[in-house]
């Protein structure tokens, strides 16, 4: 399935990311990559790839994109009204799609980000060991940008598996663009998303430097998402948090999650192309498995925050990793299948 994916329309913000770029924030490199890991890996496992393999990550605005000939695809993430040739698109499932076949999405009436996986994979060069775009740096990607209209993506050459799969769906293809197939993942089987979202953390470095009230602020009242949040960081307005007393601060290490708050008292919460270290004081962490329900907020969403422990938070971790290898798994059995049989992945 070597082919080009043609940009008709590149939406509002549309980038090629990947599984970020790691090993490298020692030398300053952030780690980048897609917002919704879990989307976007879900996705590439649908269609044969590998979990971390370049994809297209859209943003509140999706693009509209032609397939020079016949591809396998895999949508995920927040709902982008997507349609083919005018038919509305099913998610989370394998999808064959016939050449000159146009995937046009919209705004999103759910969530905030959407992934399209490709078989193959978006084939753009490495760059520091990754494909996923950087804008700050202009590196990765297409060019070091997002998308633009007329633009052409390489697509990589598709698994023996992927290959198969589009094969039986294409038998049942008919007169339309497209076959779906008939099994995929269940709602039970996703990240909790939805309206305002309830985030767990623990408590960060200067966690107990911070006044009583903006410790019970933080826990307690709902935050808004503002609208200077971007791929660095989700910024929230709400109470003012300070701390007791002033500090002078070293710079330390910061992740996915670290939530920071600047002299303005107004949290940031660091998110993927969040730089490498930070200085100022570090409130919170939010578990690692409460990050793609964060990436999909947007802005005007409200927020809200609950202390864990971290014992609490490394077994949701662990306990998430598992039933990720038993998805897999299950898709994997699914895709191997030669008939076509309803059902739900996991449910």
């Amino acid at each position: 399935m070597n082919m080009k994916l043609l940009v008709q329309q590149p939406g509002l913000f549309t980038t090629v990311q990947d599984g970020g770029r790691t090993g490298l924030q020692k030398y300053g490199v952030p780690v980048g990559g897609a917002m919704d890991s879990y989307a976007f890996r879900l996705a590439n496992i649908l269609v044969g790839n590998d979990e971390e393999e370049a994809a297209l990550e859209m943003t509140l605005t999706g693009p509209a994109l032609r397939f020079e000939s016949e591809a396998l695809i895999a949508i995920g993430g927040g709902d982008f009204a997507p349609a083919l040739d005018g038919e509305a698109v099913p998610a989370w499932r394998p999808v064959y799609v016939k050449g000159g076949s146009t995937l046009r999405f919209g705004r999103c009436r759910s969530g905030c980000r959407a992934y399209v996986a490709v078989a193959g994979g978006i084939s753009v060069p490495r760059v520091l060991g990754g494909r996923g775009t950087y804008l700050r740096a202009g590196l990765g990607g297409l060019h070091g940008r997002p998308l633009q209209q007329g633009d052409a993506l390489p697509i990589g050459a598709a698994s023996t598996l992927s290959r198969e799969l589009a094969g039986r769906l294409a038998a049942g293809c008919g007169s339309r663009s497209w076959a779906a197939a008939d099994w995929y993942v269940g709602p039970d089987s996703l990240p909790p998303y939805g309206e305002a979202p309830v985030l767990r953390f623990v408590p960060g470095r200067e966690y107990d430097e911070f006044t009583h009230q903006s410790r019970l602020d933080f826990g307690s009242f709902r935050f808004l998402v503002s609208s200077r949040s971007d791929r660095m960081g989700c910024r929230l307005e709400g109470p003012a948090l300070s701390l007791s007393r002033p500090a002078d601060l070293l710079s330390g290490p910061v992740t996915a999650g670290t939530v920071q708050v600047p002299p303005d008292g107004r949290p940031i919460v660091l998110m993927a192309d969040r730089q490498t270290t930070g200085g100022y004081p570090m409130l919170a962490q939010i578990a690692a498995v409460d990050l793609p329900v964060l990436a999909q907020a947007k802005p005007g969403d409200m927020l809200a925050f609950e202390q864990i422990s971290r014992e609490q938070a490394e077994s949701m971790l662990l306990l998430r990793e598992a039933e990720w290898r038993m998805l897999k798994l299950a898709i994997r059995l699914k895709q191997q299948e030669g008939e076509r049989i309803s059902c739900t992945v996991l449910t």
